[in-house]
Formats: structure tokens, sequence, C-alpha cells
């Protein structure tokens, strides 16, 4: 370790920095705080951290504020320590590397999120969930169906936004029966999680991956029997503890707005874009998202521009005195607004994530990632050290795990880069807490779907884990 009071040290490492080609990729290797007390102070405060965004239902505080504070003090002490040593300019080029992954990331999720709220808003999730809720199927083929849906809508939607819509539909369904919705809610986080690992827009960490360059588009539905077998092992088990008597639905019909399909086409247009732009291009697939928020934007100014006319129009021609009422009040409603859908964006989220990527960016520039790395990824076999990164996000959000690891970069091969992003998705399916699908649910379903209820099922639920493991390990053994 550096110290301040060796001045020919501070000299010799400021030169070999000067004439260093790599200074703006540096990862902190040139002071050691592992050992400091500024390391250990960093370790404790983000542990600190970490525990309160874990007691985010008991406290009912958001959890970006903790990883907000704890990225700032991290930050603030290894900027310190750096002046200190007459190198801000280090500590600088760090810290706005972490800030350039963040961003990339950010509009990302921004603009998905955006298309989200925007087709929830012209009621296309609310439409699936009448039809579905009216047909009158059993108990048992809405848990398949539902479980089924959330496993295939999740790669293009996130699996939190999915899970949500398939929970409103078990709760309209179950009415008082606890046990099928307590089983419903723990298959469709299993689906959700799974569905989501097999695609680079079904889960922030798989997103990760992606950006960074180590699996790219195609390669990741290579995952998707993997996925599957971690989706229908503990689906088909619990499937037998559910009865056929058939749900009942409340007649509601829900009409999408006008609009709503259209918003699904250029949804499925900017994702081509942001893969086109990655793949053909060489640019980051935000360049292709953020051209489709554009686009969302331009019809957004033609849904306005022509909302009254179409409304009149629609009145005049309709013959029906119930369509007339419900034309007039669409019409007289407020136009469709894209800054409204950015708006409620979710921003918690995004702000966490800034929290995790800047926190976890400055361990490893203090060096311990490169501790953890030795440990896992040289000491370790990196399939032991893979499955051990899924086990772990079941106790600790996923992000940072995979931040982590992304950080660590580990020199492994393709088939091990996609089992890391196989078990950090559907690792934290194990536990409640291990996904934010679960933590959602948990409280939208209060005190039915809670951690004892899913706890009891997790050994299943492992079963699944394991067996979508060898399977990869299988089928995908030319990529070892």
């Amino acid at each position: 370790m550096l110290q301040k009071s060796n001045p020919l040290a501070v000299f010799l490492t400021l030169l070999a920095i000067f004439f260093s080609p790599s200074l703006f990729a540096s990862t902190g290797e040139n002071i050691d705080l592992t050992s400091h007390f500024i390391g250990y102070a960093a370790v404790f405060c983000f542990t600190l951290a970490y525990i309160v965004v874990m007691l985010e239902d008991l406290l009912h505080m958001r959890k970006s504020k903790p990883v907000l504070v704890a990225a700032g003090i991290i930050w603030a002490m290894i900027g310190y320590y750096y002046m200190q040593h007459g190198m801000p300019h280090q500590a600088e080029a760090a810290f706005r590397h972490n800030l350039l992954e963040y961003a990339e990331l950010f509009f990302f999720l921004l603009v998905a999120m955006t298309y989200i709220n925007a087709m929830e808003e012209r009621q296309l999730f609310d439409a699936l969930r009448a039809w579905m809720v009216n047909k009158g199927f059993t108990l048992r083929f809405i848990f398949w169906l539902t479980g089924i849906l959330a496993f295939f809508i999740s790669p293009i939607a996130d699996n939190l936004t999915t899970a949500l819509l398939m929970c409103a539909i078990v709760m309209k369904v179950g009415g008082s029966n606890k046990k099928f919705i307590a089983l419903a809610c723990i298959n469709i986080v299993v689906a959700a999680n799974a569905g989501g690992a097999f695609s680079p827009f079904g889960d922030i960490t798989t997103l990760m991956v992606w950006q960074k360059g180590m699996v790219n588009f195609g390669e990741f539905f290579a995952l998707f029997l993997p996925s599957a077998v971690n989706f229908l092992v503990p689906a088909f088990i619990m499937s037998f503890f559910i009865s056929n008597e058939v749900a009942k639905g409340d007649g509601e019909v829900i009409v999408t707005k006008r609009g709503g399909l259209r918003i699904v086409g250029l949804f499925l247009l900017t994702i081509a874009l942001a893969v086109s732009a990655h793949s053909f291009l060489g640019m980051p697939p935000v360049l292709g998202m953020m051209s489709g928020l554009g686009l969302l934007q331009f019809f957004a100014f033609f849904l306005r521009r022509t909302h009254k006319s179409y409304y009149a129009h629609a009145i005049h021609s309709s013959k029906d005195e119930l369509e007339h009422e419900r034309l007039r009040g669409l019409g007289d409603g407020a136009p469709f607004d894209i800054f409204n859908k950015v708006a409620k964006a979710e921003w918690d989220t995004l702000l966490f994530f800034y929290g995790v990527v800047i926190c976890v960016g400055g361990l490893g520039f203090i060096g311990y990632l490169g501790l953890v790395s030795e440990a896992m990824y040289t000491n370790w076999d990196p399939t032991y050290a893979n499955v051990t990164i899924g086990v772990l996000s079941a106790v600790v959000d996923n992000i940072p795990v995979m931040f982590a690891v992304l950080s660590m970069e580990p020199d492994m091969s393709h088939g091990q880069w996609l089992l890391v992003t196989l078990t950090a998705g559907v690792g934290g399916s194990l536990l409640s807490i291990g996904s934010a699908a679960g933590v959602a649910l948990m409280g939208q379903a209060r005190g039915i779907y809670t951690f004892g209820a899913h706890l009891k099922w997790t050994p299943v639920i492992a079963l699944g884990y394991v067996a979508s493991i060898l399977v990869h390990l299988w089928i995908n053994k030319s990529l070892f």
C-alpha cells in the first residue's frame, strides 16, 4: 500500500500513471485500499445500505435512498484519499467510467419502461386480464396459462411488469382461495425470472451482459431450453396441488384504447433497432432504443393532434347509445401524453441501479473485486463459481452480483458466461426476496404470498435450478 510519508513512492507511482496508456481504463490496481481504513469503511457503508434495502417492506423506505447515500460516501472517501496523494484525475476517470456504463443502461431501461407504461395506459394488459378471467377456465388451467404467459412475455416486457400483470389475474380468479393464489404467485415468479434469462430484454442482468459484449444477441437463445426446464420442473410438481374447479369471472369487458396495438408494433421495431445498432453498426444498443423513443414521440404527437376529430367522427358514426357514452368519455379525456409515460417510469429502480453500479464500481476500484475474482474464478472451477453466483442472487439482489462479475471480467468461455447469465437470472427464484418480481408480488398479494409460503416450495424450485444447469451443460457443451 502507498503511504503518504513516502514521497519517492508517490513520485514513482505518478510517473507510472502519467506514462500508462490505460489510465482511463484503470480499475484501481495502482493503489490497493483493501486493507486500509477507507476500504473497510466502504464495505461497511455498502453492507449497511444493503441491509436497509432488504428491510424495505418493514421500513417503508424506497430502496434507492440508502444506496445513493452509500455511493456518495464511498467515492467521497476514494476522492479524498487520491487527492491527498496528488492523484485526483485517476479517481475521477474511474468514476466517469462507471457513470458512463450506468448512463447507457439507464436510457435503455427508461425507453423500455416508457413503452410498457404506454401499453398499460392504452389498457392492453387490462384487456388481456379481463379476457382470461371471463373465459371460465379451471384453476389448474389458469395456473399453467399465467405461468406460460409469464415465461413468454417477460423476455419482451421485463419480468417485474409481467409478474404484476399475471398476479392481478390470479388474484381476480382466486378470490378467497389463498392456497391457489400462493402457488400461482410462486409459479409466476419462477416463470417470469426463467423467461427473462434467455433474452437481453428480460432482466437488467441480461441487459448488462449484452451491453458489455460478453454474449451476443442471438447467443442468449441457447438458454431457452434450460430456462424452460427451470420453469417446468417446479410448475409440474406444484400443479398437482391445484384443484380443477372452474374459475368464476365478473363479466368485466375492457376495450383497448386507440393506438394500443400500434404501440406494440413500435416497441418491437424499437427492439429491432437496438439489436441492429449493436450487431450491424457496432454501436451501443441504446442508440436504437432512443431512436425508438423518438418514433413513439412522433406517434404520440399524431394521437394528440387527431384526438378530438377521431372521437367526434366515431361518435357520429356509432348508432349504439352505450357506445356513444363510452366514446364520449374517451373523447373528453386527456389525449395521449408521452412525457406522462416517461414520468411514470420506475424511478426508484433506476436510481437504485445507479447507486448499486457506483457502489460496486467503487469497491472494485478499491480492489475488492480483484480479491473476489481471485478467490472464486482462479481457485474454484468456473462452473462451481457461477452456480454459487446464482445461489447468492437469491439472498442479495442479482443486479450488484452480476455487475460485480462483469467488473471482474474473469476469463471464461461463452458457455460459462451463458451459465452465469442463467444462474443470476433464475437463482433469485429460490427465495421470494431474491428477485424484483418476488418482492413486488409479496406486496400485491400481501398476507397470501409471503416469504414463508415461498420457502416451503424452495426445494422444488431448487430441483428446477439444478435441472436447468445440467441441461445447459449438456446441450451447450460445445460452447465450453
